[in-house]
């Protein structure tokens, strides 16, 4: 590449041993050049072999790694970290539950330059190591699954409302002030409301490619959906309008199959609702766990997973209802 940038790259870590290697080698392998970028890692206190891993290739690569602390433990906290740390005229964010092609880097900087945004990533191609942890990769992937999620579900390049990680000009952060703190989850979503609100564009390129490994055990999506839906409520409460109308769909769900059981012991049509509700999901679940499963295993375990997770995802919201109003009564 011609007139190379300096770029940082910034990657939030928290007991990342399964995963860290394999991220760094995909580093290690990219074709922008190492002396035109640096890699800050912060770690938010891992009590794994993390921090040993890094000081590995620290004393490997000294003029290239740095690594911080992140006593916070959360990702906005150890993106702020590093951002002010960080010397790059753009700065890349990655996760180390990833694996990014050869050209991620220079692919990223391409993208920012040629079309002018602001904030630039890739579609995720979701995998896993595990037979269920294939199936929920699979879940991630499927609009039944998330939705209108187009980094998530092979939407066409162009101009959207967010990307996974992204891939920044460091002025925008000038511009629109570092992550929110406030934000155990959601601070991507809030970071690129802000950019779109201040007249700023977000581009997701297929030219950008990256491989992110999903959670591999059933317990691990609940986990993660819950945490998901709650924090949508919360987000909403704290940022009003970073979250848009396909985060709330599991809530709507999930309050629908509460409500509508009271209040038909006022009226019968509402457990008409219910049945009709309920049967038109079931064909929902069937058509898509049996057009992205191969096997008859496979579908079965789609046709579990996508009630499991939408449940677990509306009645996160529910628990965040809860703790919007505690936040509310706190002030």
């Amino acid at each position: 590449m011609q007139d190379t940038p300096f770029i940082s790259v910034i990657v939030p870590v928290y007991n990342e041993e399964k995963y860290l290697g394999a991220c760094l080698a995909s580093m290690l392998a990219q074709d922008y050049p190492r002396e035109s970028m640096e890699w800050i890692f912060v770690d938010g206190m891992s009590s794994d072999r993390t921090m040993a891993i890094l000081a590995e290739y620290r004393a490997r690569f000294p003029a290239l790694i740095q690594v911080f602390e992140n006593p916070d433990r959360t990702v906005p906290y150890a993106m702020n970290i590093g951002i002010r740390a960080s010397r790059g005229e753009y700065i890349i964010r990655l996760d180390a539950h990833a694996e990014y092609a050869r050209s991620y880097f220079s692919s990223c900087v391409s993208v920012l330059r040629r079309t002018g945004a602001d904030n630039v990533g890739g579609a995720i191609k979701t995998v896993s190591r595990t037979q269920i942890g294939r199936t929920i990769a699979k879940l991630l992937s499927s609009p039944f699954g998330v939705g209108n999620s187009g980094f998530r579900t092979d939407a066409p390049d162009g101009f959207t409302d967010t990307v996974p990680f992204g891939a920044f000009r460091r002025e925008i952060f000038d511009r629109v002030g570092l992550y929110d703190e406030r934000l155990t989850r959601n601070q991507d979503s809030e970071l690129n409301h802000r950019i779109i609100r201040a007249g700023g564009r977000i581009y997701l390129s297929h030219e950008i490619k990256l491989s992110y490994y999903c959670r591999d055990s059933v317990a691990g999506i609940a986990k993660m959906a819950r945490q998901n839906g709650k924090w949508n409520i919360i987000t909403a409460r704290l940022c009003p309008g970073a979250m848009r109308a396909r985060h709330f769909i599991p809530f709507v769900f999930a309050l629908s199959l509460i409500l509508l059981p009271v209040m038909g012991l006022l009226w019968s049509g509402f457990w008409r609702l219910l049945a009709v509700e309920l049967a038109s999901y079931l064909l929902l679940d069937l058509f898509f766990s049996l057009s992205s499963a191969v096997t008859v295993a496979e579908t079965l375990r789609l046709m579990f997973l996508f009630p499991a997770f939408h449940l677990c995802y509306g009645f996160g919201s529910l628990e965040g209802l809860v703790s919007a109003a505690t936040m509310r009564e706190a002030r």
